[in-house]
Formats: structure tokens, sequence, C-alpha cells
């Protein structure tokens, strides 16, 4: 071995091992430099799979849209119910009021201006009302007069000569 190692200089020894350095880092550098071409993060099955998820979408869009609407319409019934279950309470109340006697004859007097006999009643002009009371008696349309001076009118028009 001794006799292999003195055939070479150590020149020539370091000159070669310069050369396999200098090959090194040349070919080092040519690999940085020459990368090999950046595969796509988009592959096949990703295409595929958000070909499937965009179809999926596209197709539960209209069923969704509809399960929504029907869910608020479902709602909004429910509550009509709930008014409407109201309502008839409410008429079901009146209707047992009526059927009271004391109330019948409350609501007369009230509205259609009803007395006992031997009781007088007064008709007051509405406070509100600012015309004098010869001009609301000139108005001859009976729109803007109770529905009594109008009938008591028709009467005593009837009574007159023609």
């Amino acid at each position: 071995m001794s006799a292999g190692r003195s055939r070479f200089s150590t020149t020539t020894r370091l000159k070669v091992l310069g050369e396999q350095a200098a090959e090194r880092v040349y070919r080092a550098q040519n690999r940085r430099l020459r990368r090999p071409p950046r595969r796509s993060r988009l592959t096949g099955r990703a295409a595929v799979l958000a070909l499937v998820i965009c179809s999926l979408m596209v197709a539960l869009a209209y069923p969704l849209r509809q399960y929504i609407s029907q869910r608020s319409d479902i709602g909004d019934q429910r509550r009509q119910a709930e008014q409407a279950q109201q309502r008839v309470e409410e008429l079901r109340d009146e209707k047992a009021r009526w059927q009271d006697d004391a109330y019948v004859e409350q609501q007369a007097r009230r509205h259609l201006h009803y007395v006992r006999p031997g009781e007088v009643g007064f008709t007051l002009p509405d406070v509100g009302s600012a015309e004098p009371d010869d001009r609301r008696h000139r108005d001859r349309s009976g729109a803007n007069r109770p529905w009594y001076d109008n009938l008591w009118d028709g009467v005593d028009r009837a009574d007159e000569p023609r």
C-alpha cells in the first residue's frame, strides 16, 4: 500500500480531491437550478372530488330551499291556526254573553237607545260636533245623522201631503 501511495504525489492527490469537491458543488448547484417540475396540487382525484361536491351542492340547493320555504309556511299556518282558535274562543264567549237577558238589555239600551216603560230617554248631540243644530237638520242627505233621525224623518215625510 505504501507503494500505491507513493505512486501519486501529494499534489496530484490534492488536485483530484479538489476536482471531486468542485464536481459535487457543481452537481448540487445544478440540482437547485434544475428542480423537477412541480406537480400541480389539483390531481385528477381532487378534480373529480370537487366536481362531485359541486354537483351535490347544485342538486341539493333547490330541495333545501323548498324545505326551508315549507318550514316557514308551516310556521305561518300554525300561527294562523292559533289566532283562529283564539277568535273561536272569543266568539263562544260573546255567544254565551248574548244568551244572558241582562246583557241583551244592556246592548239594546246602549246601541238602540231603548228605554223601559216609564223611563225618559235623552239623546245628546256629540260633543265633538262643531255644527249648530239648525245646520245639521238642514242637511237632508242623512249620512251624518243617526239612523233613528232618518227613520223619524221618513215617517214625518210620509204623513205630509204631496
